[in-house]
């Protein structure tokens, strides 16, 4: 049996894409089977890891409006042990067209459930608000992991998204728990960086992942070559973050044994 895990924030721009596709790769490099959804109508998950959306015929959006069956349309990657399911923007309409169905919150979860022991981890990237394309991912997820970015506004947002949790919790998925809060974009350069780190730390304590998200300019090129940071440069800071980030979670979910000193973040000069 897998696990199912969301990558959701509403607040844009904090790293949610680059940590979906980053994570799956870093998983699957790890030998586990992966499977990376894209549930974004921007599709950025899907063209990060090298397809058009322009030539994606069937999407996730078919697979939830038009029960179209999910193994049809899985697109093996680059990457061994990595698959997608891609995204279109089509999925945009997904939202006024699951109003009217029954259990319309629950349509993705039926779609991960014919698929879901083909894979040792499925990931979910949602899209930058609370719609119900992303409730549906909540409720079909044993977890979210929750980027925050070490800027200014870094909490803003956060309590409405950890409401919607408790929401979905309470009504739809009761299973679901917080896998963990990620600190993206770190900057060594700034105080702020460091600020926000103690600040979201003090505030979530256990919740906070160890694994730190450093900026690196690496992770901001790859997805224009159609890459995730594994394939793109795996000597670079990024992934090193986000593979340290991979055997925390593996860890946590006590898939390996990892030695503490692992888990620490390796600093490399930028690349």
């Amino acid at each position: 049996m897998s696990k199912v895990i969301a990558i959701a924030n509403q607040k844009g721009g904090v790293g949610k894409t680059t940590t979906a596709m980053n994570l799956a790769a870093s998983l699957a490099v790890l030998d586990q089977k992966t499977l990376l959804i894209d549930a974004d109508p921007q599709a950025n998950a899907t063209s990060g890891i090298g397809f058009d959306p322009k030539n994606i015929k069937t999407s996730i959006y078919e697979c939830i409006i038009d029960d179209v069956e999910p193994k049809n349309i899985i697109l093996n990657t680059s990457t061994p042990n990595l698959d997608l399911i891609p995204a279109h923007i089509d999925l945009v309409g997904a939202e006024l067209e699951l109003i009217n169905l029954p259990n319309r919150e629950k349509m993705m979860k039926k779609v991960i459930s014919k698929i879901r022991n083909n894979y040792d981890f499925i990931l979910i990237d949602c899209s930058p608000s609370l719609g119900l394309v992303t409730i549906n991912a909540l409720a079909a997820s044993d977890s979210v992991i929750i980027p925050v970015q070490c800027e200014y506004f870094a909490l803003e947002g956060l309590g409405k998204l950890l409401n919607t949790i408790k929401i979905v919790q309470t009504r739809l998925n009761t299973d679901l728990n917080i896998e963990g809060i990620l600190l993206t974009m770190f900057d060594t350069r700034l105080r702020l960086s460091n600020q926000v780190v103690e600040e979201v730390r003090t505030h979530f304590q256990q919740m906070v992942f160890d694994t730190i998200i450093f900026r690196n300019t690496k992770l901001g090129e790859a997805p224009s070559f159609g890459e995730t940071i594994i394939t793109h440069d795996v000597q670079s800071r990024g992934a090193i973050n986000y593979l340290s980030l991979a055997r925390e979670i593996l860890q946590k979910n006590e898939m390996t044994k990892i030695n503490q000193a692992d888990k620490k973040i390796t600093i490399t000069n930028e690349r």
